[in-house]
């Protein structure tokens, strides 16, 4: 795809999002958009990062593999590389 192409392409998946999804992604669209800002966690995903680390430090975790397997199976309509 060319750069012209890639813009159409971006637009249009932006302009077919619900007004609810839209609303809900705008952040992360700009936030990756401006280059120079960098994510930032909000509580919630702060929390479940620092859950995560305990969980690694317990050894209670699991692969990556094992984590896409459940995913792939919890949320059917989505798709995972």
């Amino acid at each position: 795809m060319n750069s012209a192409e890639i813009k159409l392409d971006l637009f249009r998946r932006i302009d077919n999002l619900s007004g609810a999804d839209l609303k809900r992604n705008y952040d992360k669209i700009l936030a990756l958009l401006n280059a120079t800002t960098k994510y930032k966690l909000n509580p919630k995903e702060r929390k479940a990062v620092e859950e995560a680390i305990e969980e690694r430090k317990t050894g209670n975790s699991m692969t990556h593999k094992q984590v896409l397997a459940e995913a792939k199976q919890k949320y059917s309509n989505l798709k995972f590389e």
